[in-house]
Order: structure tokens, then sequence, then C-alpha cells
């Protein structure tokens, strides 16, 4: 493979924050499939992609160390897992701007789990971001409570909350020397969403264009993007790699309101500015640390 220098990962994770913010725009040009079993097919085709991908990438001994993996795979496939229903069940019920903003708090929350679990550390700057994101969550929602679903609102907070979990079992699990394949994890996780989501699916009703759009969905809005990022991940310190995955708010929000017709409401943009705003604050002063 090509050799991944550091302007070409922030390139590659440019197109990666770009695969995943489709999903919102394609979701709202689903014929018939709802709920569950866009979860489900969305699942499968990422199953089956990754099934040809990682057997490519790292051999076919990926499938055995998976065995090996311990604990920390699993919890964190579980974790993928409940990303990957909850966030398409999201953006179901609710506007692809919520979502994506509700989502973004995802490293803050990371921060703060690591403080409660592992005993990190964490630098005033984050503590100031934390209270500024849960601001602008406040004020998003709070402003829209009577037009938005409690339901989706509580799915759409699963996403980062799982993803907090996964970050924190992966950090405690590397500080003891037991380093967890992120790109088997995806597959785990995938696979479990399968098997959960398919009695609740049932019966199907997509169409084939629906099929059509949930495979690309499946494999390019997830399955190659997930494998992309973690390549980039080897490359790109962590408050780079947080700055640029904002960029999925920014697409994903774009495309649905161009694509989609889905114009966000003036407190979402608003509470948005708060959310990621404290997310660049805070990144760019970790990144300046690190230097």
């Amino acid at each position: 493979m090509l050799k991944l220098t550091h302007s070409r990962a922030v390139v590659l994770m440019v197109a990666v924050t770009l695969m995943w913010s489709i999903a919102g725009v394609v979701t709202r040009h689903l014929e018939h499939a709802a709920s569950f079993e866009v979860t489900f097919w969305r699942s499968l085709f990422t199953l089956l992609a990754l099934l040809v991908i990682l057997p490519m990438l790292q051999g076919r001994a990926v499938f055995a160390s998976m065995r090996h993996g311990g604990r920390a795979l699993w919890i964190s496939g579980v974790c993928w897992s409940v990303m990957f229903t909850a966030f398409m069940v999201a953006l179901v019920l609710m506007p692809v701007a919520n979502v994506l903003v509700t989502m973004s708090v995802g490293p803050l929350l990371t921060a703060l789990f690591a403080r409660v679990f592992i005993g990190h550390h964490i630098a005033p700057r984050t503590w100031a971001a934390i209270a500024v994101a849960g601001l602008g969550i406040g004020w998003m929602y709070g402003s829209q409570m009577a037009g938005l679903p409690l339901l989706g609102t509580l799915v759409a907070l699963c996403v980062p909350v799982a993803a907090a979990v996964n970050w924190t079992v992966v950090q405690h699990s590397q500080r003891h020397g037991h380093a967890v394949d992120l790109v088997p994890a995806v597959l785990v996780g995938a696979v479990i969403s399968v098997v959960a989501t398919l009695p609740l699916a049932l019966p199907f009703q997509a169409s084939l264009s629906d099929l059509g759009l949930l495979a690309l969905l499946g494999v390019v809005q997830l399955a190659i993007p997930c494998v992309l990022a973690v390549r980039c991940g080897r490359v790109l310190k962590a408050p780079e790699m947080a700055l640029l995955g904002l960029l999925e708010v920014i697409f994903g929000i774009l495309l649905a309101w161009l694509g989609a017709g889905e114009k966000p409401a003036p407190a979402v943009l608003t509470g948005g500015a708060l959310v990621i705003g404290a997310l660049v604050f805070n990144e760019l002063l970790g990144w300046k640390e690190q230097k």
C-alpha cells in the first residue's frame, strides 16, 4: 500500500468524514425501509464488506486473532453495535443536524468517562469545553423540546455515550499492555447489530432502490471509512483526528440541506456552533501543548 505521510493522512481523513456524512441525506431518500430494517441492512452490508476487506489487508489470520482478542475486543464490538444501531434509528426519528451535533460531544464525553473510570487527568480547558458544549446541547434541545420526540433524543445520545465507553475501554486496555485492533472490533459490532436487529426488522419492506442505498451506506459510508480512519490514526495525533472528525457534522448538515431540503433550525445552528467551537478550542490547545 502507498506509504501514508502526514499530508496524505489529512487528505484521507477529510475524505473519510465526507463518506461518513452521507448517511443523513441517503436515509432521506429511502422509499419503504424504516427504523430497525434500515439498521439491519446497513450492518449486514458492512459485515459483508469487512469480510472481504479484512483478509485483503491483514490476511486470513485476522479471524484467528479475533478469538484471542480478549474481553476488551468484545466490549468494543458491543459498543460499535450500539453506535451502528442508535445512529440509524436516530436519523429516522430526528432531523440529521440534531443527530450529528449530539454525536459531536463524543470526544468530551470520552474525556469525562476516562476521568471517572480510569483516572485520566482532565485539563481546565477541557472542563471549560465540556461546560460550553453542554450549554450548546441544552440550547439546541431546550428551544425545540416541544417539536422533538423524547425517544429520538435519548437514542441519539446513545451514540456518543457508547463511543465514550468504547474509547475508555480501549485506552484502559492499552495502558495494561493489551492493544485492541479496532477494525476487527467494527466487524464484531456489525455481527452483533445484524443479529440483534433482524427480529425487529421483520417483515422486510425495503424496495430494490432502498437496498441499493443501504448497500451504499454499509460499504461506502461505514466499512471503508472505518478501515481508513484506523489507518489515519496511526499517523495523525488524537487532536488532529478529533478536529478533522468534526467535518462530518458540517458535511452532513450541508448534504441533508442541499440533497434533501432539510434546513436546520436556528437553534440547531446556534447550539451546534457552541458545541463545535468548544471542541475546536479544546483540541487546538491540546495540539499546541503536544507540540
